[in-house]
Order: C-alpha cells, then structure tokens, then sequence
C-alpha cells in the first residue's frame, strides 16, 4: 500500500467502534477495479481487506474535513436499520486519472458525491449516470470528455450541483436538465456546448449560479433568468449571444456577480443595471451598452469591488461617484465616448484605472501619482506638453489620439521586438529583436526611452490572484530557427496593445510569432488550457478565433507565424490583440515576438544618427607635402575608426537597453556647468551626482561612475539594460546615458525635495506629518516590491537606506541607485564582491558572512521604517545611553508594551494603531534570521490592512546576545566582540604562489613572519588565559638571510566561542627580517638584524565566501596573532576601536 495522503499530525486509521457490518461483496469489487483501469491504487485510508466502511470512511465527519485523503470514500451505514452500509461519496480528484468512466461506476448505485474533477478522463458520458437517481453533487470538470451530454441526467433529479466545465462535449444542452428543478449550481463554461439555452430551464428557479461562458451559444439571453430571482452569479460571456440584454435582468437583486461579454448584434441601455446594487462584480465587457455614465448612481453600489463597462458606446463624463466606490479596486472604462475632465479624488482601495481610448481632456490630476495606483490614459486629448507628465511612466505624450511625437517627421523604417524578454535577442536574418520586460499589470502601458515602439496591456484575470503578464517557457524548444524568441511570452487577459511611433508612412509587412508556452504536452488536466483572440491591425479584423495551439496541430512549444501586409499613415502602427471571453486556464491574448519591416526603399535612418566625415583629397607635389598628407589621412583614418567604433557601441547598447536616451557628452557638459563642484548634488559609492539643466529645459540628475567603481564597457552596458527595463512609480526613472565621455555617465530624472535623511533628520524644512510618513513608508515597500517580486529580472537592491530614498514634489518616495547594486543570481546568495551596503542597515547575515537574499533589503527597510516614524538616524550618540541605537530602544520599548514612545515628537496627531502597525512591521522586518522576516510583498499587505500582522515574539539574537555597535551615518561598526577559540591556517601563498607544505610561524610579541618547513600538522595556536596565543606544532624554521618586502595571503579557519568555524583571509604586506630564528615548541625570539616595531602592517581580510575585503593600516608593532583578533575592526570604523585580547570584530 502507498503511504497515506493524510496529513502526518492526524491520528491513525482505526476501525469504526460501532463495528458496522461489511458493504456487500459487488461495491468493493467494483471499487477495486476502477481503481485497477485508472492505474491508481485504493487510498491506504481503505480496509480493502475486511471491511471497507470503517474507519474515516464511516464516521459522522464530512468528508471535506479529511481534504487530504485521496482518494477517498465515504459510507452511510443507516440502511436496512443500520445493519447495511453503502458507499455514497468518491472522491478521486485531481491525480492525473487518465482512461474512460469504467462500467463498473454504475454498481455504486447509492452515490450522492462523485468527484472526478482534474483528471484526464476521455470518452463520452455512459448514459447508466441516469442510474444515480441518489447524486446529488456530480463534479466531472477539467477533463477531455467528448461527445454529446447524454438527456439521462435529466434522470437525476435531486441533484443541487452539477460540474462539467472546461471538457470537449458537442452539441446542445439537452432538454431533459429542465427536470433538475432542485438544482442550485451550474458550471458549463468552456464545455463546447452550442445551441440556444433550452426553454426547460426556466423551470431551475432554485438556481443560483449560472456559469456559461466559452461557448457557442446562439439566440438570444434567455428573458425567463429574470424570474429566476435566486440567481446570485451569472457568467454569459464569449458565446455568440444576440442583443439586447434582456431587462429582466434587473429583477436579479441578489445577484453579486455579473459577467455578459460579446453580444453579436442589438443594443442594450446602461440604466439596467440600475437596481443590481448587491454586485461585487460587474463585467459588461462589448457588450453594445449605450447611454450617459451619469444616468446610474453608482453611489449605491457600495460593495463593487470590479466593473468593466469596456468596449461600448458610453457617453458623458466620469463621475466622482464611480471613484469614490469604497471598496473598488479595478475600474475599466476604456473604449468608450467619455467626455471633460477627471474628478479631483479617488476611493484609496482602487489599484487599477483604465480610461484608455476615450475624449477625456484637461491635465492629469495629482491623483494620478497615488501609490500602488496603475493607470492606463492612452489614447485621449490630454494636456500634456512636450513630455509625459512626471506623476506618470514615459510615453504618455506619444499615445494620445494625435500622437504628437514624429507626426510629419519620421525617424524609424522598422522595429522588432523579444515580448517578454529582458534582453535583445538577435534573429537568423540579423533582425535585432530589443528587449521588452517591462511588468505590465491591470491598467498600464510602457514607452522604450527612444520612443520607436511602446505597448499597453489591460484586464484583471478573475479569481486569479497569481496570474503573471509574461509568461517563461517550461521546456527548451528543439530544432526552432530563433527558439530563444519564444522562450518568454507576453500576456494579457483582456487587451493587448503594441506601437509603432515615428515610422515613416507606407506599405509594411507586420510579422507575428507565436507559441504556446502555458499548458504543456502531457496527459493532465494542466494541459487542457485553451487559448482564443483575436487580432487586429490598423483598427481591421486580421484572424478571428485565433488559437495557437489549434494552428500548431494541437501541439504546444511549437512556433506559428501570421504574415500581414499593412498600411502606416500619420507615422503610427497599431497591433492588437484582443481576448473576446473565450478561452480556459491562463486565457487572453499571448505572443512571443513580432517584426515590422517596410515594403518600399526607406528615407530615414531607422535609429541613433550614425556620424559621418568626409575625406578630402589632398593633393601636393612635394615629398614634404606628401609625408603631411600621410599622416594626415593616418589621423583621419583613426579617428574614423574610433568614431566607428563608438558608433556601434552606442547602437549595440541602443538595441540592448530598449532606448533610453543617448546624451552627448558636451550636452550634459554644458548642462552641468562643466561639472561645476557647485551643482554637487551628493557623492555615492559609485561617483559624484550632479544637477543639469538640458536645452529643452529639463532639469537632471548626472551621475558621473568613477573609476574606483571598476566598470568596464560591458559591465556599464548591463547596467544601463537593467536600469531601463526596470520602472517603477517608486523608483527613479533612468532617462539615458552617456557613453563618449572618459568616464560612463548616466542621466536620471531630478527630484526636488532631496533625499529621506534630509526631511526626516536633516536640515530640511519639509515638517512631514504622520500621513505623509505613512505614504512614504507604503512607497518604499512597493518599489521593493517590484524590484523583488514583480520585475522581469530579481533585483536585490544592497544598500536601502534613507539617504537613498529621494522624494518628488509630491513626496512620492522613490528608490535610487538600484541599479548599481548586482543583480541577484538565484543560483548564488553568497557574493564573492566586496559588501555593498551602509552600516546600520547591513543584516547580520549579510554583514558576517555575506550572504545576500532579498532578506538583507527586507532588514535595511526595517531600519529605515523606524527611523521615518522615530524622525531620527539609526545612531545618535548625543541622546542618553538607552536610545543611542535606535533598534536597542525600539526592542526595549515594545517589551515595556511603550512601542509608540519611539514616535517622533514632533508628530502631534497620528494614528496610534497605525503607528504601532508599522513599528511591528519594522520590528519583524529586522528580525535576526533571514527566514523570520517577510517578504516585501507581505509587508504591503500588511501595511495596507490586507493581512494581519503577527505579534513578534522573540528579541533577536543580536540584540540580546551582542553588545550592539550601530551603524548609520556616522560610520561606526555594526559587530560585536566574539571570542576566538583557535586559529587554524588551510594554506599560504606569497606572491601569488602556493607555497606547498610550508607552514607559517607566527613571533608573539614582533611583526615578524617565519616560513617553517612542514609536513604533516596543520599550524594551529590555542588562546591562553592571557590573550596571547601558543603554537600547537611546528617543525624546524627556515632562515630568512636576506631583508625584503613581501605579500602573503593566509587562509585561515577561526573556532569562535559558538563552536561554528568560519574561513578569513588575510592579505600581509610585511618587511622579513634579516637575522636568524632560535627557539623551541611555541616560544622563539630574533636575534641580530631588523629595528624593533619598525615593519609596519596592511591588512584586509574577508569573511566567509570572499566579502568585505578591505585594507587598513597599522601604526605599531603587533604580533599577527593580535591583528587577527583586534586590528581587523579597524577597517568598518572611521576611528580606532577594538576588541580585548581574544577576541574580533565580527
């Protein structure tokens, strides 16, 4: 028997006291070989052995209270006055069953629940389901079965639920279901079903779900669902249903769900809905709908959390009413004939707006830049200017119904795009196919930093929380020109949008490039998928029904490409995609790649303007003359290979980063007033950033990489891709780069209101209250989010921390130098760089052993959450001994139940339950162990009352078991002193080889170095009671006869006082005595040569997996046994601080 599917904390099977006589001889015979055809073997819960009805097959639970047994069954043991038991419940769900419904089904002829939901079960329905007349709940979803719906579950007459969604059944909905007049749900969506609705379901008057969408049904909406008032959810979208919308729907008050989509002809008025006040959601998605906005008070619908009213004839203005919805989240307007200006507010529940393709006019309202807020306004009359407006991403300018940018002056012949990709990929045919990973979500659209393409994506997938806008394939595609095109997957679940901007006006062939990529080739019930759309291009239906997999014969991972001849005009392409509610799994519109190439002999230049010189013929008569010449075409020659060279550079980085500007060296130059010290505006760790004014009158930040940042060309160019593909509206936006100065440039967008240390603990005048410390703090979360959890590539930023968090004119938070920290490689948390980050923010796991996860970002946010609400650094050391370090105080307030005295006292109103939130919040965020803190998108929910927050309950261990250090601004460590049991050394080398079985022999009280001969110990030495160290072997020394300066590294093992062992390495620049080595086991001393104290030592040393190398210098003589245990501190401080004997920095 198999191991039981139960879970491990439940009590054993046992058998049922009552001791119940067996089930007669046909049912468990009939069980056994279902089980047999279906290749699974009965659940180990079974007593296939005696008596099958016993145990928790027969006891008085239901069988949803034992979820993890399957398959399971259930008996009932009343019959024949409790002297016969029968089998009344199967449950085989969601175990990959493939095969047909076995005969011997019909012999349980007492069952009341058959579950088969999630298998791979093929063949028709048997008619001996007639036979059930028991069942009252028949759940055979998410399976192949085919065929047409036999009339004899007509038969079953007491049946409440009936389940056959997402199978490949023909024909119509047979007559003889008008007969489950007890019926309260019914799930035949994406079955295949076609036909008109019979007129025997109107006698289902005790129906309360109704789900029918994906299907081909004809006619029009049955009028009689008006009388059946027990109708909570209906779902009639996709089919080929005629208007109009029948006005009995209104009758339906109970109703909390409501989904039509796609009526094929008629009309229907918006003023229907008007008594449907209970809807959660209500989608009428093209469905005709006509009428004023304003003609339904929507005030009234108080718990909509949903309302797609897309893709109509909508007229009138937005009202506030439908923005002030308190518990609204996704609001979809767009494709109508909405007129005037936004309202003023929202309702703070909304994330997701769509007004795209509409009349809207006037400016974008301040609004617009609310947190966590996605807002598509393509395709309106905005004012906007010359560029997007700053509260919204890039492009927003050149997506207006004029589409102002090159209209009349074209730039581009062709683009291609990677959809998905987070790099550039080049095709067989040397069509660079740029990079498009931008994370696209409900209500968004993206713009490349060139303005050669854009793309726009709406749509929420209907309870399905999880759902992802690109999608990674799952396996490799084998013999596939270009397959690495069609690794990644753009998807949208309503509307998907791409752009062509600035093409020059002609005849273009428009490439698509599909493959199917979401449900794999196998025999399960995740491959039964389907995915229809349709597409247009130019505004012109090009494919209706579009499947990929049907197109590939049935096959997924199989690449299709659709061809068309198209039309540009006005310098713009559109090509769209469009999911009309047919479709299962992870529907809506998908693709892979798309090219746009012209049909006629371009005049423009298609990209960055390459540079050009002209040659002049120099003619002379002289040798002189001629020698001039020479050498003139020589410098010429040269230089036109530099120039060509930087040329392809830039264009190689053009394609690569998906455009952002490229800024002319002498432009930012003079922007920067000649890189005047003046305009200064701070100096990170990778170079100085400094404030421009370009000639357009923008005003920038410049970051000038300095040479101590080690950046090669394609280290610079990797950095510039991942910066661009990266935005966030908390997340400072990359405008370009410069590439033809001597060090590489890169140009941000410049914030007014500075930095977060300088509001909150600076000198800034800004005075931030409690909401707008809150807001911030919300801010940061979701750019962390996005860089975490959200963004094509995983970025774990390294070094969050106030000074890093710059504030708009809004005081909208956004996240800077994320993209010169390394992009994380999941394969590899330990780094092998130096560690980056700020002390006072570093996590112990980060700062000890180097262990970099998003965690280490999820800590240094802890930090700087406590030090918003405190209004103060994380070290102060003028406040008194108790709250010198902020998160000492933090912990020893909220043990005293006193968290909120940690508030700054210049806050005179907040909330104190939101304030205690968030210093929980903090408080879990710098928990000690990686594992105990949460991930940044549990912090939103969180914050944002989504999910409660669990009480912390354990100080960390750094807290209580170190005497914390902090760090901060000003410097200072971030370790405690930790004892040192013993040191071991692995291995030597010196100048840069490996000096084999040599062994180092370490002078107690000089800075002498002796290399010992060795052959079998490795050289340890134990601490003695008074700090000093004894050597445990050694063998006969060598003499050094001559006086030189050298380096050795040292591979060392340290014992600390926990009992771990963790690596260091020690890099010596030492001066070797001259003079001769005498002594015996653990004691020596020099004699003749050498000064006393004279050799001065620099050192740098890494823990374990190579972090924090580093150097520092000593200014007296120490043995080396001491720099290992006191001077290593030296490198973390700014002053000298140290240890006692014995013990490190650590």
């Amino acid at each position: 028997m198999p191991p039981s599917h139960f879970s491990p904390h439940r009590a054993p099977c046992y058998s049922h006291p009552l001791n119940y006589p067996s089930v007669v001889s046909p049912p468990p015979v009939a069980l056994n070989t279902i089980m047999r055809r279906w290749g699974k073997e009965a659940s180990s819960e079974w007593n296939v052995s005696g008596d099958l009805c016993s145990g928790f097959a027969a006891d008085k639970n239901d069988w949803d209270y034992y979820p993890n047994i399957n398959p399971f069954i259930k008996c009932d043991c009343t019959f024949s006055n409790n002297t016969l038991c029968r089998i009344t419940k199967l449950r085989v769900n969601k175990l990959d069953v493939v095969g047909q419904i076995p005969s011997e089904l019909q012999n349980l002829t007492r069952l009341e629940n058959l579950d088969l939901n999630y298998n791979y079960l093929t063949g028709f329905i048997p008619s001996f389901i007639g036979k059930f007349t028991s069942m009252k709940y028949l759940a055979l979803g998410f399976n192949p079965l085919s065929g047409p719906l036999p009339k004899e579950l007509g038969n079953l007459t007491n049946l409440i639920s009936l389940g056959i969604s997402l199978n490949n059944f023909t024909g119509g909905l047979p007559e003889e279901l008008g007969n489950l007049t007890k019926l309260k749900q019914l799930y035949i969506d994406s079955s295949g079903f076609s036909g008109p609705f019979p007129s025997t379901f109107s006698k289902l008057q005790n129906l309360q779900i109704l789900l029918a969408s994906d299907n081909g049904f004809t006619g029009k909406i049955p009028d009689y669902l008006g009388s059946m008032t027990n109708l909570e959810e209906i779902a009639f979208q996709g089919n080929s249903f005629e208007g109009p919308i029948p006005e009995s729907l209104s009758n339906l008050t109970k109703l909390t769900t409501l989904r039509i989509g796609d009526i094929v002809n008629g009309i229907s008025p918006l003023a229907l809905i008007s008594n449907l006040t209970s809807l959660n959601t209500l989608i009428l998605r093209n469905c005709k709908i006509y009428g004023d906005l304003g003609a339904v008070d929507f005030s009234m619908f108080e718990k909509l959390s949903l309302l797609d009213l897309s893709f109509n004839n909508i007229t009138g203005k937005v009202s506030q009413s439908i923005l002030n919805l308190g518990n609204l989240q996704f609001l979809f307007l767009g494709n109508n004939n909405l007129a005037g200006r936004l309202p003023d507010g929202i309702s703070s529940s909304l994330k997701a707006i769509d007004f795209s393709y509409n009349q809207l006019t006037g400016s974008i309202p301040s609004w617009a830049s609310q947190n966590n807020l996605q807002l598509n306004l393509v395709a309106n009359n905005f004012l906007l200017g010359s560029t997007s407006n700053s509260r919204l991403p890039w492009g927003l300018n050149c997506l207006q119904q004029d589409t102002p940018c090159f209209r009349g002056s074209p730039k581009y012949y062709s683009f291609a795009v990677d959809c998905g990709s987070n790099t550039s990929t080049r095709g067989s045919d040397n069509t660079i196919y740029e990079a498009d990973p931008a994370n696209l979500g409900a209500a968004t659209y993206y713009v490349t930093g060139q303005t050669r393409w854009g793309v726009s994506s709406v749509g929420h997938y209907f309870r399905a929380t999880d759902a992802k806008n690109i999608i990674y394939s799952s396996q490799n595609f084998n013999n596939v020109v270009d397959s690495k095109l069609f690794e990644t997957g753009r998807v949208s679940p309503s509307s998907l949008r791409y752009y062509g901007l600035g093409l020059e006006n002609g005849n273009y062939t428009v490439l698509l490039r599909f493959a199917e990529i979401a449900f794999p080739d196998s025999q399960t019930w995740l491959s039964l998928g389907r995915r229809v759309f349709d597409i247009y291009i130019q505004g012109a239906l090009k494919e209706k029904d579009f499947d990929i997999r049907k197109t590939a014969g049935g096959k997924s991972f199989s690449v299709v490409n659709r061809s068309f001849m198209v039309t540009v005009s006005k310098n713009f392409l559109e090509i769209h995609l469009f999911w009309a509610g047919k479709g299962g799994g992870i529907y809506g519109p998908m693709i892979s790649a798309l090219s746009v190439t012209p049909n006629f002999t371009p005049t423009v230049r298609n990209g960055i303007p390459k540079s050009e010189s002209k040659v002049g013929i120099i003619a002379g008569i002289s040798i002189g003359a001629i020698v001039l010449v020479l050498a003139a075409l020589f410098g010429v020659f040269t230089l036109l290979k530099k120039r060509r060279a930087l040329a392809y550079q830039k264009e190689e980085l053009y394609y690569l980063v998906g455009q952002p500007d490229v800024f002319n060296y002498a432009e930012l130059k003079l922007a920067t007033d000649n890189f005047s010290s003046q305009n200064i505006l701070g100096e990170g760790g990778f170079g100085p950033v400094y404030k421009g004014k370009l000639h357009d009158k923008r005003v920038i930040a410049v970051k000038q990489l300095s040479q101590s940042s080690h950046q090669g060309a394609s280290e610079f160019v990797t950095e510039v891709a991942t910066i661009s593909a990266v935005q966030h509206r908390n997340l400072v936006r990359l405008h370009g780069c410069c590439i033809d100065s001597k060090t590489p440039l890169l140009v941000y967008e410049y914030l007014e209101n500075g930095s977060l240390d300088q509001a909150i603990f600076g000198d800034s005048s800004l005075n931030l209250d409690w909401v707008t410390r809150f807001e911030i703090i919300l801010g940061i979360a979701s750019g962390l989010t996005y860089l975490h959890e959200e963004s094509s590539v995983r970025i774990v930023h390294r070094d969050i921390k106030a000074s890093n968090v710059l504030l708009d004119t809004d005081l909208t938070p956004k996240i800077s130098d994320f993209g010169l920290a390394k992009l994380y490689d999941e394969k590899q948390t330990h780094v092998s760089t130096r560690i980056a980050g700020t002390l006072g923010y570093l996590a112990p796991e980060y700062a000890m052993r180097g262990h970099l996860s998003e965690k280490a970002d999820v800590f240094a946010f802890g930090v700087v959450m406590l030090e918003t609400v405190a209004g103060r650094p994380n070290t102060n050391n003028s406040l008194e001994e108790n709250k010198i370090y902020l998160l000492e105080w933090a912990w020893g307030m909220y043990d005293k139940d006193q968290a909120l005295e940690i508030v700054d006292p210049t806050i005179k109103d907040f909330d104190k339950d939101e304030a205690f939130r968030v210093i929980n919040v903090a408080l879990l965020c710098t928990q000690g162990s990686p594992h105990q803190r949460p991930p940044m998108s549990r912090v939103v929910a969180m914050l944002t009352r989504d999910v409660d927050v669990p009480k912390v309950v354990t100080k960390p261990s750094y807290i209580t078991e170190w005497q914390l250090r902090g760090g901060g601004n000003n410097g200072n460590d971030f370790f405690s002193c930790t004892d040192v049991k013993q040191v071991g050394i692995d291995s030597i080398k010196f100048r840069r080889d490996v000096l084999g079985n040599k062994l180092l022999k370490i002078k107690q009280s000089w800075s002498d170095l002796v290399l010992e001969d060795g052959t079998r110990d490795t050289l340890r030495w134990n601490l003695t009671k008074d700090g000093k160290f004894t050597v445990k072997s050694f063998h006969t020394a060598l003499k050094m006869q001559q006086k030189s300066t050298a380096r050795v590294r040292i591979e060392c093992r340290l014992a600390l006082e926990h009992g771990n062992e963790d690596n260091l390495s020690l890099s010596i620049a030492v001066r070797v005595h001259r003079g001769r080595y005498s002594g015996r086991h653990g004691e020596g001393k020099w004699s003749g040569g050498g000064r006393r104290g004279a050799a001065s030592q620099r050192h740098g040393w890494r823990g374990r997996g190579g972090c924090a190398d580093g150097w520092y210098q000593f200014h007296r003589a120490r043995s080396i046994a001491e720099h290992l245990v006191i001077g290593s501190a030296l490198m973390f401080a700014g002053e000298t601080r140290r240890c006692q004997p014995g013990q490190i920095f650590f």
